[in-house]
């Protein structure tokens, strides 16, 4: 309620009324049955019960009838009163005094005339006493303004109630135990009557959902959370927001916002506090369902002095004013073939919750004279449906002028002797709706007046032409989201999809954000196939329309490419790269490496190294002097993968700069003389000292580094002019040197390679070293000197580092060291006369390495040893294993 409003009422209640509401009267509940007042209205030969008529008009004739049962045992005095305004006094002519004891007023009622500059009009029911109807006048006609504020204060609260109560009532038909359909109708039914639900009864339990919802009396249907009344709960702090002030009631459904407590507490406090000796005033809100006013009370009547005057407002005296309905959402557009047909309007509570719309059709706006479709307002579905039950003639056929504009004519119902005008036409733009649609407009009377509602956009066939029009693919093991388009997809049913093996699954659908296309959610979690086919059931088709999109599995995801100005291989890194079938950047295209392009598994995340294919790139984009691709460093491309099954990936990269570019020019051993043992040039002996010598194309950088590392990683240092392990020769050329067993430790073992690393952190392009390997100490050879077929005795230490020993280079008849060996001496077979054998080292068994070892004579025959076995026992250092040659 505004401040002015609020200072004036207490400057009225101060100067004119000085007594209190009776403490028994709660002003929030009128929850005590009045009595039956029937009313109809006759304007220009219709008639009209008193639920369908909103508003009355000077010439009005109302008819009323007293609606009391036999057995009533108090004489009522019914008193019709017309006003004027609150400083302009009724004359005498304006009342009028009706026994409804009178048996002709029982049997026949009583009409009344509207008069010219009637503003209001209102009822009083009052017990028989001497002078009443006097009282009554005089007391309206000393104080109109008291009166023309109940009148229309009583008209506000009955429409507000009515919202309220049809609320309750529509959702006593929802199971209770149901959450989805509570909530659903819940928001339809708050969207059409303009209420604001307690969102936090959807925040309990669902068995205590349908509870909170439908509270009423002091513990409200749609209270603030803390158990106010209605009129607390409507008039206090900023709960003020329960019914939502954009589309609140006015007498003829929308438009202006009216508090509830400013018909219930202050006409209370109006009513209560007029009395004289004989009369109190309570208010009543009138429900009307046809012809009849049911009445009720906040306070029971009293029949003692003062005895109880019942007050009842009717409808205003004033024009009609059409419901502003306008459509919930403007680019839905409505199935003519579906039966149970919903054109979701909103803006006009009223229409929902009384009677006053009536004779409600759909005209469809075609050449094809489509008969009207018949309407009834529904707030439980959340808009207005087809009435099955009523008939209605075809409205004339709208024809486009030269402008492209539909002109929508209006006329009456067949029942109304008075068409309506040309003025009341609404032109329509066709651009506001989707191509190829049809338009209906709504239309219907608002009491005695015929009003033209929104025009909509129809579909009279089902969709045709259903194709599949997301790009993005389908991917099996999740979730898809996808779009579906076609000629028109209102007229949809249902969707089926054959996603789940032996199966149809019904899929969850809405319409998309441009016009004739859906999206919807497509579960792809356990298909097999490579295809799947949806079906679109459609009303007013008899067979399914099917589109089949193709599956695909979950795509390779690139991350980075690592390629440098100069080089002619890349390294892509991702996950699940084995679907990658080549990469293809400004023509040059590269393909996997052979030895990386072995399948991997589905979810792996790694490097794919990739090498330049020059027979199917562009020669042009090829550097023929270092067939490298013509890239500079630092230039901004965007690589294409595309993977086996056709799909294609892009992927934003810098070019790197060029690698350091070294050779490796020669390199020394300075192995120990002392060995009988004769290593390949490529093994170093891990308690040596290796140098080597590095060329670069231009001049060698003093802040390049070496970096030297173990084909695993495992071994890993780095070599540099600043701490003395690289010393340069020339500009070009520098000298390093490397100690393995200072560098790396006695577990060193097996290839190394190097790169030159630039001082910006750019890397070379790796190149073999060497191969690091510990050797065993062999001492003595122990042959029998007469016997050459027996076999020798090796002495020595370490020897688990051999492999294998041999009396030929092939390795013909190897003699195996089995792991975990710890003896001193192991029986080999007699190396011949020229007393060379070979061993193959366990840090390098790829090679074969010759050992040259003087043959001593054997004193003592070897013992056999036991058999070989995975474990070995201990021996004594001093024991001789006896091995037999490998067959």
């Amino acid at each position: 309620m505004s401040t002015s409003r609020r200072r004036f009422l207490i400057a009225t209640i101060a100067a004119l009324l000085v007594s209190t509401a009776p403490a028994h009267a709660d002003p929030a509940r009128f929850d005590l049955a009045g009595p039956k007042v029937e009313v109809r209205v006759t304007r220009d030969g219709v008639t009209l019960p008193v639920a369908q008529v909103p508003n009355l008009k000077v010439g009005d004739k109302i008819w009323l009838h007293p609606d009391f049962p036999p057995s009533q045992s108090v004489k009522y005095l019914l008193v019709a009163a017309f006003l004027r305004g609150t400083t302009n006094p009724p004359p005498d002519n304006w009342f009028t005094r009706i026994e409804t004891w009178n048996k002709g007023v029982q049997s026949e009622g009583v009409f009344i005339t509207v008069p010219p500059e009637a503003q209001q009009v209102i009822l009083f029911l009052a017990p028989e006493t001497g002078g009443d109807f006097t009282t009554l006048r005089s007391a309206v006609k000393g104080r109109p303004g008291i009166f023309v504020r109940a009148s229309q204060d009583l008209n506000e609260a009955g429409f507000e109630q009515a919202r309220i109560e049809k609320y309750l009532e529509s959702m006593k038909t929802v199971d209770p135990n149901d959450a989805k359909a509570l909530s659903e109708h819940s928001t339809l039914l708050a969207r059409t009557l303009a209420l604001k639900p307690n969102e936090n009864c959807f925040k309990q339990p669902v068995d205590a959902q349908y509870n909170c919802l439908t509270q009423s009396g002091n513990q409200l249907l749609l209270d603030d959370g803390h158990g106010q009344t209605v009129a607390a709960a409507l008039s206090n702090g900023p709960s003020s927001d329960f019914i939502l002030q954009a589309s609140n009631t006015s007498l003829v459904g929308g438009g202006l916002y009216s508090a509830y407590v400013g018909a219930i507490v202050d006409l209370v406090r109006l009513t209560a506090s007029l009395h004289t000796a004989q009369y109190q005033y309570i208010p009543a809100i009138a429900f009307p369902s046809d012809q009849q006013l049911n009445l009720r009370l906040n306070a029971p009547p009293s029949f003692h002095n003062p005895k109880s005057v019942i007050v009842i407002g009717l409808p205003g005296i004033q024009a009609a004013t059409p419901p502003p309905l306008r459509a919930a959402d403007p680019k839905q557009v409505a199935c003519l073939l579906r039966p149970d047909l919903v054109l979701g309007l909103e803006g006009a509570p009223l229409v929902y919750s009384t009677s006053f719309a009536h004779e409600l059709t759909l005209h469809v706006n075609s050449e094809d004279r489509i008969p009207d479709v018949p309407l009834a307002p529904d707030a439980f579905r959340g808009g207005l449906i087809v009435n099955h039950e009523r008939h209605r003639e075809m409205l004339p056929v709208s024809t486009p002028d030269d402008a492209g504009i539909v002109t929508v004519p209006t006329t009456k119902s067949t029942d109304d002797p008075k068409a309506a005008t040309s003025a009341d036409a609404k032109p329509v733009p066709k651009a506001v709706f989707p191509p190829g649609t049809l338009t209906g407009t709504v239309s219907g009377m608002w009491g005695f007046d015929h009003f033209t509602g929104p025009t909509l956009p129809l579909q009279n066939v089902p969709g045709k032409g259903w194709k599949l029009v997301t790009t993005d693919p389908l991917i099996v093991g999740q979730d898809n989201h996808l779009t579906l388009a076609s000629s028109g997809t209102a007229c949809v049913q249902a969707i089926i999809s054959d996603s789940v093996p032996g199966t149809e699954t019904k899929l969850d659908w809405k319409r998309a954000d441009k016009p004739d296309e859906i999206s919807l959610n497509l579960p792809l979690k356990s298909l097999n196939k490579d295809t799947v086919e949806l079906a679109i059931k459609q009303y007013g088709a008899p067979a399914l329309d099917k589109v089949t999109a193709k599956t695909y599995s979950e795509p390779a995801k690139l991350e980075s490419l690592n390629l440098h100005a100069g080089d002619s291989t890349a390294v892509l890194s991702g996950t699940s790269l084995d679907q990658v079938k080549q990469l293809e950047l400004k023509g040059i295209i590269f393909t996997p490496t052979p030895s990386h392009d072995a399948p991997q598994a589905s979810e792996s995340k790694g490097d794919l190294q990739l090498s330049l294919d020059t027979k199917t790139s562009d020669a042009k984009a090829i550097d023929s002097k270092n067939s490298a691709p013509k890239l500079s460093p630092g230039d901004k491309l965007t690589a294409t993968a595309t993977l086996k099954d056709g799909r294609t990936l892009t992927l934003p990269f810098t070019v790197g700069s060029a690698r350091p570019s070294i050779t490796l020019l020669s390199k020394g051993i300075d192995q120990a003389k002392s060995s009988p043992i004769h290593l390949s040039p490529d093994d170093l002996p891990i308690n040596d000292k290796l140098t080597f010598f590095l060329k670069s194309a231009d001049n060698y950088p003093r802040g390049q580094q070496i970096e030297i590392a173990s084909t695993d990683d495992s071994l890993h240092t780095k070599l540099g002019i600043a701490d003395g392990t690289l010393v340069l020769q020339n500009k070009h050329t520098v000298l390093a040197t490397l100690e393995p067993l200072k560098v790396f430790g006695p577990s060193a073992f097996g290839p190394l390679r190097l790169r030159a690393i630039a001082p910006d952190g750019t890397t070379g392009e790796w190149i073999p070293l060497a191969t690091i390997v510990r050797l065993p100490t062999l001492t003595d050879l122990h042959c029998p000197t007469r016997v050459r077929q027996q076999p020798c005795t090796l002495e020595g230490s370490d020897l688990y580092l051999v492999d294998a020993f041999s009396t030929d280079q092939a390795f013909t008849t190897p003699t195996e060291v089995p792991e975990g060996f710890v003896g001193n001496t192991i029986s080999i077979p007699h190396p011949g006369a020229d007393t060379t054998f070979y061993v193959r080292l366990r840090d390098d068994p790829s090679t074969t390495n010759q050992v040259t070892l003087p043959v001593l004579p054997l004193s003592t025959p070897p013992q056999p040893a036991p058999p070989a076995s995975s474990s070995v026992p201990a021996q004594p250092s001093a024991a001789t294993a006896v091995i037999p040659p490998t067959k």
